[in-house]
C-alpha cells in the first residue's frame, strides 16, 4: 500500500472513534440536563440529516476539491459542532452540525482511495476502512462510558488552565473537550493526505442540474430488479441499525438499571457482532447467494423484541451479540450485491451517493419514528416492541418482493444473477 492510504486511515479511524464518543457524550449532557426524554433517540435524526438534504451536492463537491482538503474541512465542521454543544448550543442542533462534517466527509473518504490506488487493491482498502470503522465504533462507544463515567471524569475535570476559565464544569462536558482534540488530531492527519494526479470536476453551474442527475441514478438504481432488493435490504439494516446504538441505552436503563457508561458497554458488544457476523458472511457468502440472507432481516425484527424481556446481563449479552451477528450476516453480501449493480449501472461514485441517501434516510425515518412514540409518552419497551415490529415486517414484504420478481420477471432476474456470478471485480 502507498504510504498515502495509511494516512487516510488515520484520520478515518480518529474521525469516527470521536463521532462514536460524541454521541455517548451527548446522550449523558441530555440527561444531565434534565431533557425530555424523546431528545435522545433524537440525537440519530438529527445526525442524518444533512447526509439526506446534501446527498445530491457533496458528491459533486467531492470531486471539485482535492479530497485531502474535503476531509480537512469536514473535521473541521465537526470540531465547530463540538464548540456549539460545550459552550451553550442546544446539543441536537450541535450534533446535526457534526453530521454536516460527516455527509461532506463520506464521499471524499472512499473517492481517494480509486485516485491512490490501483484497482487490483481496492478490494483489501475498502476491507481495512470497513474493518476500521468497525473498530472505531466500537471503541468509540465504549471510550464515550468511560469518559463520562465515575473514574475517568473527575481526572478530566481536574485539569485546569492557569488564568482561564475554560467554562468545563459537568463529565458530559469534558468529554465532549476531549473530542475535540481528537477532531483536531484527525484534521491534522488530513493534512497530509497526498494531492493525487486526479482531474478535479468543476461543479455544475445550475444545482438542478445534480438534482436531476442524482434524482435519474437514483431511479435507476430501484427499478433494477436486483438492486431494488439489495437496496431496500440494505437501507433498513442501516437505517435500523444506526439507531440501536441509541435505543440500547434507554433500554439499559429501563431493563437493567445501566447507567450511561455501562450501556455504552452494551453497545459496544452489538457491534462485536455486527464485525463478527461480517467476518462469517465474507468468507461464506457468494454474491448471486446473496437474496437467500433476507430472512435474517425478519430474524432482526424478532430478536429486537425479544430484548423487552431480558433481565439479566449474563443473557442480554449473548443476546444482543446474536441480533449483531444476523445483522452483519445480512449486510455484508446484500451490500456487496447493491455496489455490483450500482457499478454496472451508473458507476461506484454516484452509487455511493444513492445508497448514503436512502440508507440515511431510512435512519432519519425510523429514528423519528421511535423518537415520536417516546415523546407521546411510550415506554422504551413499547417503543421498541413497535420498532421490532416494523422492521420484521418491511423485510417480510421485501422477502415477498424479491419472490415476486423471481415469478414475474424470472428472465431478467437470471440474467442479473448470471452477470453477478461471472463478475470478478
Amino acid at each position: 500500500m502507498k504510504k498515502g492510504f495509511y494516512t487516510i486511515m488515520s484520520a478515518q479511524f480518529f474521525s469516527s472513534l470521536a463521532d462514536n464518543a460524541l454521541l455517548v457524550a451527548a446522550i449523558e449532557l441530555l440527561r444531565h440536563a434534565q431533557a425530555p426524554a424523546w431528545q435522545i433517540p433524537a440525537l440519530t435524526p438529527m445526525f442524518a440529516l444533512f447526509y439526506v438534504v446534501l446527498a445530491p451536492f457533496v458528491g459533486a463537491f467531492a470531486d471539485a476539491v482535492p479530497k485531502g482538503r474535503v476531509m480537512f474541512v469536514s473535521n473541521s465542521i465537526k470540531v465547530v459542532g463540538c464548540l456549539m454543544m460545550l459552550f451553550g448550543g442546544h446539543p441536537l442542533l450541535a450534533y446535526a452540525v457534526v453530521g454536516l462534517g460527516a455527509a461532506a466527509y463520506s464521499p471524499a473518504k472512499y473517492g481517494i482511495l480509486t485516485e491512490l490506488l490501483p484497482p487490483s487493491q481496492l478490494v483489501k482498502a475498502n476491507g481495512w476502512i470497513e474493518g476500521l470503522t468497525i473498530a472505531s465504533v466500537i471503541l468509540g462507544i465504549v471510550l464515550g462510558g468511560q469518559l463520562v463515567g465515575p473514574k475517568l471524569s473527575p481526572v478530566l475535570l481536574g485539569f485546569d488552565l492557569p488564568g482561564f476559565d475554560t467554562g468545563v464544569d459537568t463529565a458530559p462536558e469534558a468529554a465532549i473537550a476531549v473530542m475535540v482534540g481528537i477532531y483536531i488530531l484527525a484534521a491534522v492527519f488530513n493534512l497530509y493526505i497526498p494531492r493525487t494526479d486526479a482531474t478535479l470536476q468543476p461543479l455544475a453551474g445550475n444545482p438542478l442540474t445534480l438534482l436531476r442527475d442524482f434524482t435519474d441514478c437514483n431511479a435507476r438504481l430501484w427499478r433494477d430488479k436486483l438492486g431494488q432488493i439489495s437496496l431496500a435490504t440494505t437501507t433498513v439494516f442501516w437505517g435500523f441499525g444506526g439507531n440501536l446504538r441509541i435505543i440500547v441505552f434507554p433500554w439499559a436503563a429501563a431493563a437493567l438499571g445501566y447507567t450511561t457508561t455501562q450501556a455504552s458497554n452494551l453497545a459496544g458488544v452489538v457491534s462485536v457482532g455486527v464485525a463478527a457476523g461480517a467476518v462469517w458472511a465474507s468468507a461464506r457468502m457468494r454474491l448471486d447467494k446473496a437474496t437467500g440472507v433476507i430472512p435474517l432481516g425478519i430474524a432482526m425484527g424478532l430478536l429486537t423484541i425479544g430484548l423487552n424481556g431480558i433481565r439479566d446481563i449474563w443473557v442480554a449479552v449473548p443476546f444482543l451479540l446474536l441480533l449483531g451477528a444476523a445483522g452483519g450476516y445480512l449486510v455484508v453480501p446484500m451490500n456487496a450485491l447493491l455496489q455490483h449493480r450500482g457499478h454496472n449501472l451508473m458507476g461506484a461514485g454516484r452509487s455511493i451517493a444513492v445508497q448514503n441517501f436512502n440508507e440515511q434516510a431510512c435512519i432519519l425515518a425510523i429514528g423519528a419514528f421511535y423518537t415520536g412514540l417516546t415523546k407521546l409518552g411510550f415506554s422504551a419497551f413499547i417503543a421498541i416492541a413497535a420498532l421490532g415490529t416494523v422492521v420484521a415486517g418491511t423485510m417480510l414484504v421485501i422477502r415477498q418482493w424479491h419472490q415476486r420478481n423471481l415469478v414475474e420477471h424470472r428472465d431478467e432476474v437470471e440474467r442479473l444473477l448470471a452477470i453477478a456470478r461471472s463478475d470478478k471485480h
